[in-house]
């Protein structure tokens, strides 16, 4: 896996860069964790793109979705604070390193914004005096410091700027005698091994000769190269791929085809951009299932290692029980000559002999006191106990006790042990449930972890307004304010359209598009409960407005004479065309066929989604609204979409809840109702 972007891939990454968000408004800036950074912007073309920064490994345009952390870091506090409504002016990359720049206006002040991409990495936010603002990581440095208020200074240059070396800086590589010529170019020119290699396989050398056995054929063929690949980077002439194994292993991606990936499958990109995109989200899949696969295996190793001690441990405690069950039944078979060499001992002891001579004499009758298969082996004074050998096996018995006591004890301490091999098969059962459990569990992690990563969904044009679709399937779009009532009736009203405004100030201007169809009452009323939703008749809490639509030719923004019109006002002519008395209320939901969120008029949104939330005139901010509605759309949803939900961007519902106030009143699950 690449793990971090070579210059030759900055390079391409700056120049795309360049072109697509050049002119781009930050919209918001987050930090996904420690490392990851992501700013969405919107282009001159109202376009939405989002710009990934992971520090130390990749820069680039991203289409996929991240969780956003619901408390920001200081650092993206303060790039916020800086660069939140600013424009990039610029992106380049300085001087062939590992390092992009972006230059950012806001306020009439000029900001750089530093990404390096060496060693671990670091994002620095620069003022126009070249002063520190703000660092991801703040270091203290032999060469530079990186630290708040000081000058910025670039890291020493790595190598020659490719754009510059000269055939006579190029004959220096001889200066390394006998080193390979692939780690004398990486030297010399600062660049990596692999590139490094590259260059020479496109001039036909040996990368193991040695640097002094360079000829000048050879010399100028390695120009010729460095020429040609800078050559390629400043025309823009990229043919971004992605490198393939015949296993269907990503092996690397990079802006043109390279020779050392020649024997592989190519899969060409539109942009270097993507191909970076695709490349990183696939692997940073791949990265989390190993992980969970190596913390899984580490587990159950762990209780593998658990369950072999305890099965060790049950074939001990059987073992233990059936030889001191077949001691006990040993001494039962022979009770009569055990009791009598007990008693013979204690006889011998009261008639005042010494533990040693009666061993003694034991020892020289044994085969007259007692038969063949039982005899006398041994005596232990300091503990009382007697060993004697029956059939070959050697029983410990007590002195105190008789053979029939001796026999009980052993048959109590079989007891003993079988009593814990109850409780020890319990708990090896336990264990082989918690390896299953533990497998079944990492399986369920791996197979949901390597789904692909969910693309961010693209906004259709009329989502810049608020819109919903009639339960007939007209598109019903409105403005949010002024701005966009202005751009709503110049820009996209058409002349088979239907306009709706309310009958108070501070409506929106709605239209219906009809693409020639002509809808029925049903679209009229939805439309109209629509526009007085979204008017000022929402924040001032009156039930029900009257709403008029007229034909586009009867709006006009050209006022009587004398008269002014403000930024989104037109001037209405003729006859209107009246809903009286239309209620305030909205519904959201998620659309069941995708996880997007809609809202409007209830009979609409009923016909596109099972679950939906009602919403009156209220005074509960719209961010705590939202949650509410969240959850409860959550809570109403299948189970596996539930967690999806819970993530959706609390905005995206916030876009929908009039004038930023209200109050759920139902929620509404169709799929209960037609059960019950």
């Amino acid at each position: 896996m690449k793990e971090q972007m070579s210059s030759f891939d900055i390079a391409a990454v700056a120049a795309e860069l360049n072109e697509a968000i050049r002119g781009s408004r930050i919209t918001k800036i987050y930090q996904i964790n420690t490392k990851i950074l992501l700013l969405n912007l919107r282009n001159p073309k109202g376009e939405n793109l989002q710009l990934l920064i992971e520090v130390g490994k990749r820069t680039h345009l991203t289409s996929y979705n991240f969780e956003k952390p619901k408390k920001p870091p200081a650092f993206c506090m303060a790039l916020r604070k800086y660069l939140e409504n600013g424009v990039v002016r610029e992106i380049t990359q300085y001087d062939f390193e590992r390092i992009i720049e972006f230059i950012i206006e806001r306020g009439g002040q000029s900001y750089r914004f530093i990404i390096e991409m060496f060693d671990d990495g670091n994002v620095i936010l620069v003022d126009h005096e070249n002063r520190i603002l703000h660092a991801l990581a703040y270091r203290r440095m032999r060469d530079r410091n990186v630290l708040r208020g000081e000058v910025f200074r670039y890291p020493p240059q790595r190598g020659i700027n490719l754009k510059d070396v000269s055939l006579d800086y190029l004959g220096k590589v001889r200066d390394f005698g006998q080193l390979e010529v692939v780690k004398g170019l990486t030297r010399l020119l600062g660049i990596g091994g692999f590139y490094a290699e590259e260059l020479l396989l496109a001039s036909g050398v040996d990368k193991s000769k040695a640097c002094s056995l360079l000829s000048e054929e050879e010399l100028n063929a390695i120009f010729r190269s460095v020429k040609d690949l800078m050559l390629r980077i400043e025309r823009g002439n990229y043919e971004p791929c992605i490198f393939i194994s015949g296993e269907g292993v990503w092996v690397d991606v990079a802006p043109f085809p390279l020779r050392k990936y020649s024997d592989l499958h190519i899969q060409r990109v539109e942009t270097f951009n993507k191909a970076l995109d695709e490349y990183y989200a696939k692997f940073s899949v791949e990265s989390k299932a190993k992980q969970v696969e190596d913390a899984a295996k580490r587990e159950i190793a762990s209780l593998e290692k658990i369950l072999e001690s305890q099965k060790r441990s049950l074939e001990e405690l059987r073992d233990k029980a059936d030889a001191y069950r077949r001691i006990g039944d040993t001494i039962y078979s022979h009770l009569y000559e055990v009791d009598s060499l007990l008693n013979r001992v204690m006889a011998e002891k009261k008639a005042g002999r010494s533990w040693e001579e009666i061993t003694k004499i034991l020892l020289e009758e044994k085969r007259n006191l007692i038969s063949p298969s039982i005899y006398f082996a041994s005596l232990k004074p300091e503990t009382l106990t007697l060993q004697i050998s029956i059939g070959g096996q050697i029983i410990d018995l007590n002195l105190k006790m008789s053979a029939q006591q001796n026999a009980s004890k052993y048959y109590e301490m079989a007891k003993k042990s079988e009593s814990k091999i109850d409780g020890l098969e319990e708990a090896i059962k336990q264990t082989m449930a918690k390896i299953e459990e533990a497998k079944i569990k990492a399986y369920k992690r791996i197979e949901e972890i390597s789904r692909p990563p969910s693309l961010k969904r693209r906004k259709e044009w009329f989502e810049k307004f608020r819109w919903f679709f009639s339960s007939e399937g007209f598109l019903v779009i409105g403005g949010r304010d002024a701005v966009s009532n202005e751009v709503l009736i110049r820009k996209y009203m058409e002349d088979q359209d239907i306009v709706f405004h309310a009958d108070i100030a501070g409506s929106p201007f709605t239209i219906v598009k009809t693409k020639g169809r002509m809808p029925t009452e049903i679209t009229i009323n939805e439309a109209a409960q629509f526009t007085a939703s979204y008017s000022r008749a929402w924040r001032e809490k009156i039930s029900a407005v009257d709403v008029y639509w007229v034909k586009p030719e009867q709006v006009s923004k050209s006022p009587p004479s004398g008269e002014y019109l403000p930024r989104g006002s037109f001037m209405i002519y003729g006859a209107k065309n009246y809903v009286r008395n239309v209620p305030l209320e909205v519904s959201i939901g998620v659309r069941d066929d995708e996880l997007k969120v809609i809202g409007g008029p209830t009979s609409a949104i009923a016909k596109q989604t099972n679950c939906y939330v009602k919403i009156f005139p209220g005074d509960v901010p719209s961010g705590k609204l939202a949650k509410e509605i969240r959850r409860a759309l959550a809570e109403m949803a299948p189970p596996e979409k539930r967690e999806e939900i819970l993530k959706i961007p609390l905005e995206d519902i916030q876009a929908f809840i009039p004038l930023g106030l209200g109050k759920m009143v139902e929620a509404v699950d169709k799929q209960k109702i037609k059960s019950s």
